[in-house]
Order: C-alpha cells, then sequence, then structure tokens
C-alpha cells in the first residue's frame, strides 16, 4: 500500500473524508508515516479506541509533534498507571469547579481590558486578539509572570504559544517556528519550575498551576524533572490560547448567520453553550487521534496486527450524517436540548477525561467559549473586505485574514 504520509500534508482534513468516501464504510486502511494504519469512526470507534487493551499512546505520536504541539514526556505520550497518576494533575486544575470559573472569570476580565484598548484602533486582526486575551488570563491565572512584563511579554507569549499549535501538522517555517517557540518557552518554565521549588514563597499563590506541577509526583514518587514539568505547564496553557481558533470561528459563524447574533447576545438557556457546541462540530480543529495497537485485535471482524497505527477520525465523526442531520448546516439548536454523548462529539476526542485520554481541558474551552461569544455577539463591529476562506488542506486552519474587524467610527459595544 503506498505511503498516504504526503496526501495527508497536501490534502488536510479533506484526506481521511476522502478515503472513507472512496472505501464506502467507516473502516478506512492505510499507511502513515511507513505504518499500516486503520481508521475508524461513531460513538463505538470511540470506546474502543480509548480502550488500553485494543490502543496504547505510548510511542505512538511522532517525533514533529512532541517537538512542536505536546512536548516530549508529556502526558499524551503515558500508558497505564503512570498516565492515571499523570492525568490526575490535569483534572485537579482543569475539571470544571472552582479553578475553571476563576480562570473564565479572569478571561472575561481581560476581554473587557482589551476591548477598551481596541477603541483607540482603526481596525484589530480577531486571532491576534483573542490570542493574547487567552495568554493574559491564563498566565495570570496559572501564576506564569510572562504576561506582566513590561513591553511586549504577553503578545510574545502569545506568538509562542500560536505557532506551536499553528505549526504542528505540517512542514517549512511554520514547523520551526513551533520548535524554537517550544524550546523558548519550556527554558523559561524549567526555570520558573526550580525557583518555585527553591524558593516557593516568591513565585505566584500556592495551589496555583505553577506550585501544583512544581510539586507533582509521578507514579514512582518522584517530583518531574524541571523540563518535564514544563512540558506539562504548557500542556495547561497552550490548550488554553488554542480557543483563539474556536473563538474566530464563532466570530466566522456570527458573520455568516448574522440572525444567531442576538440569540447568542443575550444566552438564555444556556443558547451560549450550544453554540459553542456547535462550533467545535461544524469547524475544522483536530483531524484525528492516533495511537498503536499494543496486540493483534479486531474492530467489527477487521482485523487489526500488532503495532498497527490506530486512527480515530474526529472531523468524520463530527460530520457524520447518522449522527447529525444535515451536518454541514450550522445549526446550534441541535444542542439548545441538552448536552451531546460523550462519545458522540469528539472534537478533541472522546472517551472519560478521568481514566482515559480524553482533554481534561475541554471543560475548559467551553468555559472560555461560554464567556467569549457571547461578548463578541454583543461588540458593536463590521467586518470590512477580506479573505475569510478557511482553507482545508491547512491544518490547523482558520480564516485566512485572522478575521479583521473594525469600528467603522462607531463606539465599541459591551
Amino acid at each position: 500500500m503506498i505511503d498516504s504520509t504526503l496526501p495527508l500534508l497536501v490534502q488536510g482534513y479533506a484526506w481521511l473524508p476522502d478515503l472513507s468516501r472512496r472505501s464506502g464504510g467507516d473502516v478506512v486502511r492505510a499507511r502513515l508515516m511507513g505504518k499500516p494504519a486503520i481508521a475508524l469512526r461513531g460513538p463505538e470507534a470511540v470506546a474502543f479506541f480509548y480502550d488500553e487493551d485494543h490502543v496504547r499512546r505510548r510511542t505512538a505520536l511522532p517525533e514533529p509533534v512532541l517537538s512542536t504541539l505536546f512536548g516530549h514526556g508529556a502526558v499524551h505520550t503515558l500508558d497505564g498507571e503512570q498516565h492515571r497518576v499523570r492525568k490526575a494533575l490535569f483534572l485537579s486544575l482543569l475539571k470544571d469547579g472552582p479553578g475553571i470559573e476563576a480562570l473564565a472569570e479572569r478571561v472575561g476580565e481581560e476581554w473587557e481590558q482589551a476591548r477598551k484598548e481596541w477603541a483607540g484602533l482603526p481596525q484589530v486582526t480577531l486571532f491576534d486578539e483573542v490570542s493574547v486575551v487567552l495568554t493574559r488570563a491564563v498566565c495570570r491565572w496559572a501564576g506564569i509572570p510572562w504576561a506582566d512584563r513590561p513591553g511586549d511579554g504577553a503578545r510574545q507569549t502569545a506568538r509562542d504559544l500560536v505557532a506551536m499549535v499553528d505549526g504542528f501538522a505540517t512542514a517549512g517555517p511554520r514547523h520551526v517556528r513551533a520548535r524554537r517557540a517550544r524550546a523558548r518557552q519550556e527554558r523559561a518554565l524549567a526555570r520558573l519550575v526550580e525557583q518555585t521549588r527553591a524558593e516557593p514563597e516568591r513565585t505566584g499563590t500556592p495551589g496555583d498551576a505553577v506550585h501544583t506541577v512544581a510539586a507533582h509526583r509521578d507514579a514512582g514518587g518522584q517530583l518531574l524533572d524541571p523540563r518535564t514539568a514544563a512540558v506539562e505547564l504548557l500542556n495547561i496553557i497552550r490548550p488554553t490560547v488554542a480557543v483563539t481558533w474556536f473563538t474566530v470561528f464563532g466570530a466566522h459563524a456570527l458573520h455568516r448567520h448574522p440572525r444567531l447574533r442576538e440569540p447568542l447576545a443575550r444566552d438564555e438557556a444556556g443558547y451560549g453553550r450550544a453554540f459553542a457546541h456547535e462550533v467545535r462540530r461544524f469547524y475544522p480543529f483536530a483531524p484525528f487521534v492516533a495511537g498503536l495497537a499494543p496486540r493483534d485485535t479486531a474492530w467489527h471482524g477487521e482485523p487489526i496486527a500488532e503495532g498497527t497505527l490506530v486512527l480515530l477520525d474526529l472531523y468524520g465523526q463530527n460530520h457524520d450524517p447518522a449522527l447529525w442531520p444535515a451536518p454541514y448546516v450550522f445549526d446550534p439548536a441541535r444542542f439548545t436540548g441538552g448536552e451531546p454523548g460523550r462519545d458522540e462529539l469528539v472534537p478533541q476526542g472522546g472517551g472519560e477525561a478521568a481514566q482515559g485520554h480524553r482533554c481534561p481541558g475541554e471543560d475548559v474551552t467551553l468555559a472560555v467559549l461560554s464567556v467569549l461569544l457571547p461578548r463578541l455577539a454583543r461588540l458593536e463591529h463590521r467586518v470590512p473586505e477580506q479573505d475569510l476562506r478557511i482553507p482545508l488542506h491547512r491544518m490547523p486552519t482558520r480564516p485566512r485574514s485572522g478575521f479583521v474587524i473594525t469600528t467603522d467610527g462607531r463606539a465599541w459595544g459591551t
């Protein structure tokens, strides 16, 4: 079988759906990075994928992804007890509760401050500005002092965090920027961890993310080495800043469907959360997640040999007409009647967060979007002529222009 790594890089999000259409089923076979691969989708496939008897994550992630998006030694690379102990660190900080409420409140405060700053500008690029808002919020919440440095500290940190996400699935300059950004932030955060351990009273606040990660012990009872601790701090702040993508997609949806602005601005009966769910379902974010089969197994009669790369098709599942009627129509009403099934909506993976590999930051994503999207709907602005196309060959994708908005001489809304 011909290796599909190059077609994946060229076609992006369209690669796996195209293979699915040609194969005529929910199971697709391919070869990626020299390995045999099988792609699955659907709620049953989610349960299969997140069962460690069927799929393991250790050694599954390629080096370019580790050196940009996740980091070497990250929780994403662990299985079994090591994974459960490390995951508990994230759950203690990121599961729904007072910690997330405090972060969401901080995001709202930073948005309001930024809105006042925008009032003196003829136009702003929403993608860039939202990334700075989220960087300031999550760094201050976590106890990382970068956002409070004089000058351009928050913007430089935001550029680095965005670069790590923007360059993981490509080659060339974007990938080089992502590697350099990760190396720069890991060095700085490793020094912060060492300082926190030596003089805990001089950095942040006891109980914040920096202190919690610095004090965390692995399954063997050992403190994380400073570089690994830095990796995990980045795996708290980087995904929060990645909510920039969803926020700008929300702006894109409001521009395309202005009738939705009023109900979102009012945010009655949880409409903001329903809108956030539909943004995450409709717009492309992660194309798939991957792991390795640890032994010979099978899926609905399809043999899967040991060492096979198993892909869970996230983009395909979120646009599967068997789960979502009219899947290419943007309709928040899908979610106004209640929450989606755990293994149905999977923009950030599926399964159960406490025991499996589901992203523990999903609650953060929804909380932040529930704060930002209604505010965005209430923001008086104009969208000038620009290139708002969202290319599917680019991973991760976003509106080409970054979504420029202008006051057009009017006051910014609240």
